[in-house]
């Protein structure tokens, strides 16, 4: 870990006012006009602006050197650069290890608010002006505790939405149509977490197979909006009103409610490994944005060939502006940081959660109302970190994950070829208490985002249907994808017409709804799982932009159920805070927004050592109290039964309970309307592997 002397050297270095105002900056008709375009390069010769004619992007108008004005910044005030400009910029520098200058080479400034695409991988930036009325509307601030994700795609969302306009079908404007927002509204989430939307591009070897990067991880600008996303009228127009849209989509979505959460690649660019495209970065300075050794070969901790090398101030500062810019001038609720991991990483390539980036995007005063989650991990060495954030983070719960896949499937399906279950609850337990053996007591539950699945990986659907991937459509022999998917198809792998099959599959499915809803912590829901959609057994399918991964809204009667199970869930979730505390409960100690926790096995009794780490014993019953700050105090009662063999089940007897209310169960196709009141010590038989929530009266 760097030493701490370093890490407040590099810190200051971060925030230096040498890096304010990088990009151009438009100035007012009092200011005499025009604009200025400031960009930072520690190893350049010289550097000039290149002016395009509006509509022939092969036309250059005008070129402009840029002066030296210290610290690395050069620098142009010109009348061209007003509202709709396209431009570039040229860079030239010494060759040699680690440097990939050519002032032949046309490239976009890593600042600019606008892209206009000349053709295949040609690219001009543009000047927005960016004004936009909000109306007075401000962000929700939905509080952490009552946080329910929802991730999805900006263009599978809408779609195929038969109530979306088709000529909104797929964008900004056909997310905040009424349609999706009454989905929303309806569902009970509260935060939409969107797939990357900062202007990305497909890899060439993609296009040579006739496919395309669909979920978009490919980021070409770290301050526009994708404009493909727009509708047709806003990119005829230009950039400012493919901006306009978005920030359109924002308001709209705020109005209802929502917030808007956006999805960020800020590990790696577009330009890829050595011999990759050169749009932006490489060109301006390679050797201070990219990770690379002395002899300039890239260190490679994305598994993309070119991780941005934020232990240089330049790149750290780039990541730090952008959010700032879609926090304020885009009114964005909060980031999730894809590969998080490589943006802690130090000069010398180590994760250290005192990264200066990391500290300073916690710190900063413009993202003090954003909601941070880190992906934990990356692909270099040291690279899987999950509960090593620091406070203020949270995490994507790759543990949780794992942990409740192999309660309901994996553990289910070793249990029917060995008779018995290789594990107890024990673990299980743990992960739906809140991960207290992963997170700080001082972070407590809700630094955890629980999910049992997400854009990567199998839907939820698949994930009870398929024991293995099925990706020969990626064009990679199936190579491509995880293989250890703790997935079970349980009897039949992929589509059948045995309703046994099917109905312990939904019966599944509802268990793993059931618990992502029910846990401490902060649930993440994946676009389309809540109707059970599929993608035929594809887990890795980010190259696919067609109806294989675009949401299908014509649904079958099992699908309106599935879908009331997460209505009623996510309804009971916010109704009972006992479900979610904010922080974690002290022995013998009165702790504000936690939930006490007792545990009993089926009989009633007090779960022992023996029964906790058994897998002879998997059924457990826990009962959480919270410890009322802001609302009032609540009780509730999940029983948890892991085997697919009927049990028997004593409810316990506790002090000042007087009785359990029954408000759901995975062993219902519909959720049912009216609970049934039970008395402590009454006995209840439970189907096979199942889920029943009680409230404590």
């Amino acid at each position: 870990m760097a030493h701490p002397n370093q890490l407040a050297t590099a810190a200051s270095a971060l925030l230096s006012s040498a890096f304010d105002d990088l990009g151009v900056r438009l100035h007012s008709s009092e200011e005499g006009g025009g604009g200025t375009l400031r960009v930072w390069s520690g190893s350049a010769d010289a550097i000039e602006l290149v002016v395009f004619d509006d509509s022939d992007l092969d036309w250059i108008t005008d070129v402009v050197p840029l002066a030296p004005v210290g610290s690395g910044v050069w620098s142009v005030r010109t009348p061209l650069l007003r509202p709709g400009a396209r431009y570039g910029i040229r860079v030239a520098g010494p060759q040699g290890a680690g440097n990939t200058f050519n002032p032949r080479t046309l490239l976009t400034d890593p600042y600019s608010r606008g892209l206009v695409s000349g053709g295949l991988g040609d690219w001009r930036s543009a000047v927005v002006d960016g004004s936009f009325d909000w109306g007075g509307v401000s962000k929700p601030a939905v509080p952490m505790d009552r946080t329910v994700i929802y991730e999805g795609h900006l263009k599978g969302l809408s779609k195929r939405h038969p109530d979306v306009p088709p000529a909104l079908h797929g964008t900004y404007a056909g997310l905040a149509h009424p349609a999706m927002i009454d989905h929303f509204h309806t569902l009970g989430v509260t935060s939409i977490e969107l797939l990357p939307v900062q202007a990305f591009a497909s890899e060439p070897r993609l296009l040579q197979h006739g496919l395309s990067n669909y979920w978009g991880y490919n980021t070409l600008n770290f301050f526009t909006p994708h404009a493909p996303y727009a509708t047709e009228a806003s990119r005829r127009e230009g950039p400012e009103a493919v901006l306009r849209e978005f920030k359109g989509m924002v308001r709209l979505l705020h109005e209802a409610g929502l917030e808007v959460i956006l999805d960020v690649v800020y590990n790696h660019t577009a330009e890829e490994g050595i011999g990759g495209p050169r749009t932006s970065l490489r060109g301006i300075d390679n050797g201070s944005y990219y990770r690379q050794t002395d002899d300039g070969v890239y260190i490679d901790v994305t598994g993309c060939g070119n991780a941005l090398d934020t232990s240089t101030p330049a790149a750290a500062r780039l990541v730090l502006d952008s959010l700032r810019y879609w926090a304020r001038e885009v009114q964005i609720d909060g980031f999730r940081f894809d590969l998080a991991v490589t943006l802690g990483r130090d000069e010398e390539h180590r994760f250290t959660p005192d990264h200066p980036l990391l500290q300073a995007i916690l710190s900063d005063p413009a993202l003090a109302d954003v909601k941070c989650i880190a992906e934990p991990w990356d692909v270099g060495m040291g690279g899987w970190q999950t509960g090593n954030f620091g406070e203020g983070w949270h995490e994507w719960n790759d543990r949780y994950r794992d942990r409740v896949r192999n309660f309901w499937l994996s553990d289910v399906d070793y249990s029917r070829r060995a008779s018995t279950a290789p594990v107890g609850a024990g673990g299980f337990a743990t992960r739906l208490a809140g991960s207290s053996n992963t997170f700080s007591e001082s972070r407590g539950p809700l630094a955890s985002v629980n999910f049992i699945t997400a854009h990567d990986g199998f839907t939820l659907r698949d994930l009870v249907s398929y024991d293995v991937k099925h990706n020969l459509g990626n064009g990679e022999q199936n190579r491509d994808g995880a293989d250890t998917n703790r997935s079970f198809n349980h009897g039949a792998e992929g589509p059948t017409s045995d309703e046994r099959i099917l109905e312990t599959r939904r019966r599944a499915m509802r268990n793993l709804l059931g618990t992502l809803l029910l846990s401490a912590g902060v649930p993440m829901l994946t676009a389309g799982d809540e109707f059970g959609r599929t993608q035929r057994g594809n887990n890795n399918a980010y190259c696919h932009d067609s109806p294989l991964t675009w949401l299908d809204w014509e649904h079958a009667p099992w699908q309106e159920d599935l879908q009331a199970h997460v209505q009623r869930l996510i309804r009971l979730r916010q109704e009972n805070p006992a479900l979610r505390p904010i922080r974690f409960a002290r022995l013998d100690e009165h702790t504000p927004s936690a939930s006490v926790m007792q545990w009993y096995d089926a009989g009633g009794e007090t779960m022992s050592i023996e029964a906790w780490n058994s897998p002879a014993h998997r059924t457990l019953q826990y009962l959480a109290t919270s410890t009322p700050e802001i609302e009032e105090l609540n009780r509730i009662l999940l029983v948890v039964h892991g085997d697919e063999k009927t049990a028997d089940v004593t409810l316990p007897v506790v002090e000042d309970v007087a009785g359990y209310l029954e408000l759901w169960s995975s062993a219902h196709e519909r959720p049912a309307d009216d609970g049934v009141l039970f008395a402590p010590g009454d006995v209840m038989s439970l189907p096979a592997t199942s889920l029943r929530l009680f409230r404590v009266v």
